[in-house]
Protein backbone atom coordinates (compact mmCIF):
# COMPACT_ATOMS: atom_id res chain seq x y z
CA UNK A 1 0.00 0.00 0.00
CA UNK A 2 2.69 2.51 0.95
CA UNK A 3 4.70 1.84 -2.25
CA UNK A 4 1.68 2.90 -4.32
CA UNK A 5 1.63 6.26 -2.50
CA UNK A 6 5.22 7.19 -3.38
CA UNK A 7 4.59 8.80 -6.81
CA UNK A 8 1.61 10.68 -5.38
CA UNK A 9 3.67 11.96 -2.42
CA UNK A 10 6.51 13.06 -4.70
CA UNK A 11 4.05 15.08 -6.79
CA UNK A 12 2.48 16.52 -3.63
CA UNK A 13 5.95 17.70 -2.49
CA UNK A 14 6.59 19.38 -5.85
CA UNK A 15 3.16 21.03 -5.86
CA UNK A 16 3.05 22.06 -2.18
CA UNK A 17 6.55 23.54 -2.25
CA UNK A 18 6.21 24.91 -5.79
CA UNK A 19 9.49 23.31 -6.87
CA UNK A 20 10.19 24.47 -10.41
CA UNK A 21 11.95 22.33 -12.99
CA UNK A 22 11.85 19.04 -11.08
CA UNK A 23 9.85 15.95 -11.88
CA UNK A 24 8.65 13.32 -9.43
CA UNK A 25 11.09 10.84 -11.02
CA UNK A 26 14.02 13.01 -9.93
CA UNK A 27 13.19 12.67 -6.22
CA UNK A 28 14.92 9.69 -4.63
CA UNK A 29 12.41 7.81 -2.45
CA UNK A 30 15.07 7.00 0.15
CA UNK A 31 17.04 10.26 0.17
CA UNK A 32 16.72 12.62 3.14
CA UNK A 33 14.25 15.43 2.53
CA UNK A 34 16.21 17.85 4.72
CA UNK A 35 19.90 18.71 4.62
CA UNK A 36 21.82 16.71 2.03
CA UNK A 37 18.82 15.29 0.13
CA UNK A 38 16.25 17.74 -1.24
CA UNK A 39 17.60 20.45 1.06
CA UNK A 40 14.25 21.39 2.57
CA UNK A 41 13.94 23.65 5.63
CA UNK A 42 11.54 24.14 8.55
CA UNK A 43 9.16 26.31 6.51
CA UNK A 44 8.97 23.53 3.92
CA UNK A 45 8.18 21.07 6.73
CA UNK A 46 5.20 23.18 7.80
CA UNK A 47 3.95 23.32 4.22
CA UNK A 48 4.26 19.54 3.92
CA UNK A 49 2.35 19.01 7.18
CA UNK A 50 -0.51 21.12 5.81
CA UNK A 51 -0.40 19.37 2.42
CA UNK A 52 -0.44 15.90 4.02
CA UNK A 53 -3.41 16.82 6.19
CA UNK A 54 -5.31 18.28 3.24
CA UNK A 55 -4.46 15.50 0.78
CA UNK A 56 -4.51 12.42 2.99
CA UNK A 57 -6.23 13.48 6.23
CA UNK A 58 -3.08 12.57 8.15
CA UNK A 59 -1.85 14.68 11.09
CA UNK A 60 1.74 14.98 12.26
CA UNK A 61 1.20 15.69 15.99
CA UNK A 62 4.64 16.97 17.02
CA UNK A 63 8.18 17.75 15.92
CA UNK A 64 9.58 14.40 17.09
CA UNK A 65 7.07 12.55 14.91
CA UNK A 66 7.76 14.96 12.06
CA UNK A 67 11.47 14.17 12.18
CA UNK A 68 10.69 10.49 11.58
CA UNK A 69 7.91 11.11 9.04
CA UNK A 70 9.95 13.51 6.92
CA UNK A 71 13.12 11.40 6.93
CA UNK A 72 12.40 10.42 3.30
CA UNK A 73 9.56 10.00 0.82
CA UNK A 74 9.42 6.31 1.74
CA UNK A 75 9.04 7.21 5.45
CA UNK A 76 6.23 9.64 4.57
CA UNK A 77 4.54 6.95 2.54
CA UNK A 78 4.69 4.41 5.37
CA UNK A 79 3.32 6.94 7.88
CA UNK A 80 0.45 7.97 5.58
CA UNK A 81 -0.46 4.33 4.83
CA UNK A 82 -0.53 3.55 8.55
CA UNK A 83 -2.47 6.65 9.69
CA UNK A 84 -4.75 7.38 6.75
CA UNK A 85 -8.43 7.81 7.53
Amino acid sequence: MSEELIPHIKQMIIDALRIEGMSADEIDSDAPLFGEGLGLDSIDALQLVVAMEKEFGVVVPDAATGTKVFASVRAMSAYIAEHRK
